[in-house]
Formats: structure tokens, sequence, C-alpha cells
């Protein structure tokens, strides 16, 4: 599960329900391997329109995105991602939350849904997890 797509489970319902289906999904051994953002890093207090950036749609069309984060509430991120012309017109202005889990409370999900953590990574080099890592990259075992 790659992109943060790990973050969009914001209830523990949603996250409980994926797990489950995930392990059903594998063989007893198999592995889930997952990154989230780590929390520590507060990568949401950069999502504001003063770090807006200037991308080229699929049809090679010039966009200007930026976010704006609307509330912090526990783990939970909402915000707001707004897609414009470059001369700002908006075009589009897309909601979402999502979900910054400490590594005690990913584990905790983990081992009630059956898996181990195998694996624990700071970075995509395989660092450690540590104040300063922006990643936490889990590799989980079915047991």
């Amino acid at each position: 599960m790659a992109g943060h797509a790990f973050q969009c489970l914001v209830t523990d319902e949603e996250l409980r329900a994926s797990l489950a289906a995930i392990r059903a999904a594998l063989r007893p051994g198999g592995r889930f391997a997952f990154e989230t953002r780590h929390p520590q890093a507060r990568a949401w207090q950069d999502w504001n329109p003063s770090h807006a950036r200037e991308l080229t749609g699929p049809a090679g069309r010039a966009l200007r995105v930026w976010h704006h984060v609307e509330s912090v509430t526990g783990d939970l991120v909402t915000f707001t991602g707004t897609t414009a012309e470059p001369d700002g017109r908006v075009l589009r202005v897309d909601r979402t939350s999502l979900r910054f889990l400490e590594v005690a409370a990913l584990d905790a999900f983990l081992a009630a849904a059956g898996f181990v953590v195998e694996g624990r990574y700071g970075d995509w080099d395989r660092g450690p997890v540590t104040a300063a890592s922006r990643e936490i990259i889990t590799v989980a075992r079915r047991r």
C-alpha cells in the first residue's frame, strides 16, 4: 500500500476492516507493506498556500496546487487541496482528512488484526525510525 494511502483510513472501524481484509487476502506468513507520514515530523505545517506548487497536468496543462489545513484534532488532520490555473482561477477544491498514527498505535492495530511487525524503517533507504524521520515504513507479516 503506497502513496500514504494507509492514512486515508481515518476511523478505527475503517482501519480494522481494511486490516482484516488484507489479512484474509494473505497466506499465513504473507507480508503487507505500507508507509505513513511520521506524525512527529508534522508535515501538515507545510500544507498552506504559501507552499503552492506549479505543475503540469497529464495533458500538458499548467496548474497551480496548494493546501490549507482546516483542523488538527488528535491524530486527524483535515485540509483542502486547491487546483487552479496559473493565474489563480480555482478549478476545484477537494477536502479530505488523513490520520497520523504513532508507532505504538500502529502496532496495536496490527497485532489486534493478527500481524507481527517484521520490519520498520524511517526512510526508503531502510534507516531506523528516529525523531527526525518523515516516514514510518512498516512490513507486517500475517501470523
